[in-house]
């Protein structure tokens, strides 16, 4: 190999295997794919499939289907039911029967004495013409009903209809009131010893000028006439939840009560941000919906896709979203995931971390949800025709929640670790195991350095493969790294967010490849790259097959030695043979910075 003056080279001292030397299960073990989920249903049209957990362990999962696409002719809400969590289901049971008018949006809710009440829209006014169009879409038209199940949804209920009060965004609609637009997505929790759901109202028909109303009912877990239910509509106003600074979409509203009682709701937006919100008197008057932030300040990012939390029995939060500021309904792939813990009356978001993806990157997935039992966790998504189940290792959840305290240097896949002393050509990786090098699921970089300058184009770090394949670390613009990957055909690069890296400080850079998903993704200092003001994705995706790669050689930029620009070099190096978690970086950051404080 051919050696610039000003490079220090470090060779691998062994032939190493290519991937084929890897189990073939180990293909099969990223539980985040999509395809390893356990499927609940298929058909044409399959959409938010929710679930409750009966007091005997059966799970009863509702949902929303029909044989044609969203919003077509015939959409109707169904039960089935688990005894096996998830493994197999029962038939279908129709809670509403397929008809012209369509019946969607079902959300289940248990109650302490064992029965399920199931909430929907319904198209009770019969409407399908609006200004001389005919056959106009109606699954958000019409009424909002409910019914219930006390044998484990083998039978339903006759039809209720609850009493929406009309006000200012019904009042200016397109029928002026007498019909309304409505519909919800998320299931009704437990508020005290009650319950509470929201839904969101919608002025302009379909979907446009939208905002955030609540039902609360004080007596569902006692009172078993349906006729005696206490139904109140909040705010106890003419206007909804909604923050038009935030843009005209204010929808999907969904909540959970916090452990000081206080009412946290969190929403969708086209501002490329969702929206929260507080309410400190049970629903009856809210804070200004704000951008949610992480708890190092930066602003949450979601594009028009479904914003779900959860509050679980460990008094903790999760926070399902997309991670990316777009405006549109694209890009539902990958689903993020953020952990929240509660001090001094807010709710705290951590960094994100990617819970489940498509290998197709085209495909979308949403409106989940969680499924808690005997101590394990449970996710189900949709992508609009297949409606899955799966489990998600209660270990990675526990990790997001520690993010917030985590100081660990993670240590599970690392290869080998430099010091800025051991940073010679005599360095050497020849004492590990051979099927350690082949990053079938992708690998990690983890290094410091301090720059003299921020001049692009300082090779930081590139390694090469013996079947043509490289990557090379190396100074961008406006302070940022840079990553560019070949595979003998394709190109990527990615770079982290920009103005992360300032001269003469010391920084702590981590880039993650991740063959799964096909995302790049960077970590400075601590911070997630999300793009922030600058961009509208922090994360790259990923083109080139760098699943058979393995380091033959490494070589170590000039910034090791402090030779390429006054004061830059290169303090520290790791390589790890998998895709850290983006908590386990923070760890390693907050481990350094711990250390050199001391």
């Amino acid at each position: 190999m051919k050696k610039s003056k000003n490079i220090i080279i470090v060779t691998i001292m062994i032939c190493l295997q290519l991937v084929s030397t890897v189990p073939t299960e180990a293909q099969s073990s990223d539980w985040r794919n999509i395809k390893y989920g356990l499927p609940i249903y298929t058909n044409g049209y399959c959409d938010q499939p929710y679930v409750v957990v009966l007091n005997n362990g059966t799970w009863l999962c509702v949902f929303t289907t029909n044989a044609g696409h969203e919003g077509t002719g015939g959409q109707h809400i169904v039960s089935c039911t688990s005894k096996d969590q998830g493994k197999s289901w029962s038939d279908l049971v129709k809670i509403e029967e397929p008809g012209k008018e369509s019946a969607s949006w079902a959300m289940p809710y248990l109650t302490e004495y064992g029965r399920v009440y199931v909430f929907y829209n319904y198209n009770g006014d019969k409407i399908h013409e609006l200004n001389g169009k005919k056959d106009i879409r109606e699954d958000m038209i019409g009424w909002y009903c409910y019914k219930y199940s006390e044998d484990e949804g083998k039978t339903w209920s006759k039809r209720y209809r609850l009493d929406i009060r009309k006000t200012t965004v019904d009042l200016n609609n397109d029928w002026e009131g007498e019909v309304q637009i409505m519909w919800g997505i998320g299931k009704p929790v437990n508020v005290d010893d009650g319950m509470m759901f929201a839904f969101t109202k919608i002025r302009k028909y379909m979907l446009d000028y939208s905002e955030g109303w609540f039902f609360k009912c004080s007596n569902i877990n006692t009172e078993k006439d349906p006729g005696k239910l206490t139904w109140n509509m909040l705010p106890e106003s003419q206007n909804g939840l909604k923050n038009e600074n935030l843009g005209p979409i204010n929808s999907e509203q969904n909540i959970f009560q916090m452990n000081n009682s206080t009412i946290y709701c969190m929403y969708r937006t086209i501002s490329g941000h969702p929206a929260e919100s507080y309410s400190y008197d049970k629903g009856n008057s809210w804070t200004i919906p704000d951008i949610p932030e992480y708890v190092n300040g930066i602003a949450l990012k979601n594009p028009r896709a479904c914003p779900r939390i959860w509050k679980c029995k460990n008094g903790k939060y999760l926070f399902w979203y997309h991670n990316h500021g777009g405006w549109n309904f694209n890009d539902r792939n990958p689903a993020w995931i953020s952990g929240g813990i509660e001090k001094d009356g807010k709710i705290l978001w951590s960094q994100p971390e990617i819970l489940l993806y498509e290998e197709d990157s085209g495909i979308r997935m949403s409106y989940p949800d969680l499924i808690e039992q005997d101590g394990k966790y449970w996710v189900t998504e949709t992508n609009k025709e297949n409606a899955r189940s799966h489990e998600i290792p209660a270990d990675f959840f526990n990790k997001i929640w520690s993010q917030f305290e985590r100081e660990s240097i993670a240590k599970e896949g690392l290869l080998k670790e430099w010091s800025e002393k051991e940073l010679v050509p005599q360095a050497t990786l020849s004492s590990l195991a051979k099927d350690q090098y082949n990053f079938l699921h992708g690998f990690t970089l983890d290094f410091r350095l301090t720059l003299g300058d921020l001049n692009p184009g300082q090779v930081i770090f590139s390694g090469k493969c013996e079947n043509g394949k490289y990557i090379e670390l190396r100074t961008s613009e406006y302070g940022s790294v840079e990553i560019i990957m070949n595979d003998g055909e394709n190109t990527d690069s990615w770079n982290s967010d920009p103005g992360l890296i300032n001269a003469y400080d010391e920084h702590c850079v981590s880039v993650t490849v991740d063959n799964g998903p096909k995302i790049i993704q960077f970590v400075v200092d601590g911070i997630v790259c999300n793009g922030r003001y600058f961009r509208q994705y922090g994360w790259g995706r990923l083109k080139a097959d760098m699943e058979n790669f393995s380091f033959d050689n490494i070589e170590i930029g000039e910034l090791a030695m402090g030779q390429l620009r006054p004061y830059g070099r290169l303090t520290s190096l790791r390589i790890y043979n998998r895709p850290l978690m983006n908590t386990e970086l923070i760890g390693n950051h907050r481990n350094f910075k711990n250390q050199n404080a001391k």
